[in-house]
């Protein structure tokens, strides 16, 4: 029988150090990814090219930095390295960035950190920078996935960190929307900090993954929004066994902006469906931005979706979807799209 799960909108995670460390892993869903398990599309050769790529960056994991990292020579003078200390892959929503990032994890040697960007800069809050750099410094390979720079602060203590680890001899890999040297644009004054985003984009190699969206590759079209007096029926009948939890979206939008996007995992966490009543079209920007991590980690826990009101492509206004955060909002959208297929479809969201 259906088991009623805490609504979302009445969780307040408390999430210790300890856990913030532990944490630090792929989820759930890229447990048990693995090079071998990632199909490049023929269509597109940057995929096969990322593969092989990534699984040569990955015999050079936990080997030692070879005198030092790049960062700390572009600011501390003496000799450049010949290559970088970071792989970056570059390339649009849905085309498998977060499995090769995670696939490298595995394949790699020694301790290892994998988290989103803002995990580490949480971390950061909760230990204090030093201390963070302590701590990720005995680590042989730090993997941060969905790097964008929102903000000026973020630019300056992310381009730091990355220095510093790479100093220690510390491999670095991240994934994103927007090459290195374009982090920034469109959302704040990134040429006031040309020389922080520089120093991030010397320090990667970039590879460029290109692709259609997976999720929807040859798929139907995302199914209309339910009507909300049938919801929690259609929840029972589909997922007998699963534990549900139901949420107003107005309630659950406004509870956001009172929990820090880095405990939004724990917000999930034991949630196999989420039934979303009476969806609406965002309007607040910053509401909006915090509802893309939501909907990453309710992929990231494979929780299908049940929703009525407004369908997932609406969820944004029209302005944010073509804006400096147009990247993160269809992201967003496409994987909200492919949990809302599965809750209907009684099946796991690819």
């Amino acid at each position: 029988m259906t088991s009623t799960a805490t609504p979302l909108s009445s969780r307040s995670p408390k999430v210790g150090v300890g856990e913030l460390l532990e944490g630090l892993r792929p989820s759930f869903r890229f447990a048990e990814v693995s090079f071998d398990s990632y199909i490049p599309d023929p269509n597109h050769p940057s995929q096969a090219h990322a593969v092989e790529r990534l699984r040569e960056f990955s015999e050079t994991v936990g080997r030692g930095s070879g005198g030092g990292g790049l960062l700390g020579r572009l600011f501390g003078g003496g000799r450049r390295t010949a290559s970088p200390s970071g792989i970056y892959l570059d390339g649009g929503f849905g085309v498998g960035k977060t499995h090769l990032l995670a696939s490298l994890y595995h394949a790699s040697s020694g301790q290892r950190a994998f988290g989103t960007f803002v995990e580490y800069t949480n971390l950061v809050g909760a230990l204090s920078f030093r201390r963070t750099v302590d701590v990720l410094s005995e680590y042989s390979l730090v993997c941060i996935d969905e790097f964008e720079l929102d903000d000026p602060g973020d630019t300056v203590l992310m381009s730091r960190l990355m220095r510093e680890l790479a100093d220690a001899g510390v491999k670095l890999a991240a994934t994103s929307n927007t090459l290195p040297g374009s982090l920034g644009d469109g959302r704040f004054a990134a040429q006031d900090f040309k020389r922080e985003i520089q120093v991030l984009a010397d320090q990667f190699e970039a590879i460029r993954v290109d692709g259609e969206d997976y999720r929807h590759r040859g798929l139907p079209e995302a199914p209309a929004p339910l009507e909300t007096s049938e919801l929690e029926s259609v929840a029972e009948e589909t997922f007998p066994e699963a534990a549900v939890a139901v949420d107003d979206f107005s309630e659950l939008t406004s509870h956001l902006t009172q929990v820090h996007p880095s405990r939004y995992g724990q917000l999930v966490e034991g949630v196999d469906v989420l039934v979303l009543r009476d969806v609406e079209t965002i309007e607040s920007q910053s509401v909006a931005l915090r509802f893309v991590v939501l909907a990453d980690r309710l992929y990231d826990q494979n929780v299908r979706v049940l929703a009525s009101g407004r369908p997932f492509d609406a969820l944004f206004t029209e302005e944010m979807m073509s804006g400096g955060y147009m990247k993160k909002y269809n992201r967003a959208v496409s994987r909200l799209t492919a949990l809302a297929r599965a809750g209907q479809m009684g099946e796991d969201a690819l």
